[in-house]
């Protein structure tokens, strides 16, 4: 369905065109296969029903998908320094609001848009927790999560995506200098893209935070965000179709 898609660039993620080939029964455990995608829309979640699909953005609310024990919210944020964001962040009082016009032909996706603040800490992004009220969520049973992406013709196009778990999320009760989440940069480009990460190639910054050896707990991780971080920069970020991949035996 649709034209052929272009290989994304991520830093850390696999490129489409090397990944290891799913079969029609399965996915291997180990998180060293990623789905394949041959075409805009053709996204194999790697044995996985729709039950791993997070968030469309179809609904055209402020709520992710309800299932597998899923339901929480999602929202934009921004630093204190003086960046702006458009929806209104959540801490802010905003509720977010779908932008119409999703990857693979669909109807809506979520997209934030504003200009970062100049200083040392700027940030702001759109973000989703699993469960409400927010909490850890057991994702131990996929290789990773994946993705479609683009930004507008006059944004930053660097993004960071950040996947708290218990070790980064100061309500997991670990850490002592939180936030260094595990996650990855990715590259946008205008078009949409989608972006595949295993769980197991996602990791810290270093220099700050509370770096810790090993990779991610996947059994208990509070959301996902998607991060602009470039001072004084303006940003027009989408994202849809956002989804675990890999369902292990």
């Amino acid at each position: 369905m649709g034209r052929p898609m272009r290989r994304p660039y991520a830093r850390w993620a696999l490129p489409l065109n090397t990944l290891l080939a799913m079969s029609s029964g399965g996915c291997e455990l180990g998180g060293s296969q990623a789905p394949e995608a041959n075409a805009v829309g053709a996204f194999d979640l790697g044995g996985c029903t729709l039950e791993a699909v997070v968030e469309d953005s179809e609904d055209n609310d402020h709520r992710i998908l309800e299932r597998s024990g899923r339901g929480g919210y999602v929202y934009a944020f921004l630093d204190e320094a003086g960046s702006t964001v458009e929806p209104v962040a959540g801490r802010l009082g905003g509720t977010f609001s779908q932008a119409e016009g999703g990857a693979n032909g669909s109807m809506y996706a979520a997209r934030v848009h504003g200009t970062l603040a100049n200083g040392s800490i700027t940030f702001a992004g759109y973000g989703l927790n699993f469960v409400d009220p927010k909490g850890p969520y057991d994702a131990s049973a996929y290789d990773g999560v994946a993705f479609f992406a683009r930004r507008g013709p006059d944004s930053a196009s660097t993004i960071r995506l950040k996947v708290p778990d218990a070790s980064t999320d100061p309500d997991g009760g670990i850490c002592t200098e939180c936030f260094n989440d595990f996650g990855a940069d990715v590259e946008l480009e205008e078009e949409w893209q989608q972006y595949v990460f295993p769980f197991d190639r996602l990791g810290q910054l270093a220099g700050w935070g509370s770096p810790r050896p090993g990779s991610i707990d996947a059994s208990a991780i509070y959301g996902l965000q998607f991060q602009v971080n470039s001072p004084g920069a303006s940003f027009d970020i989408w994202v849809d179709d956002v989804s675990f991949y890999g369902c292990k035996q």
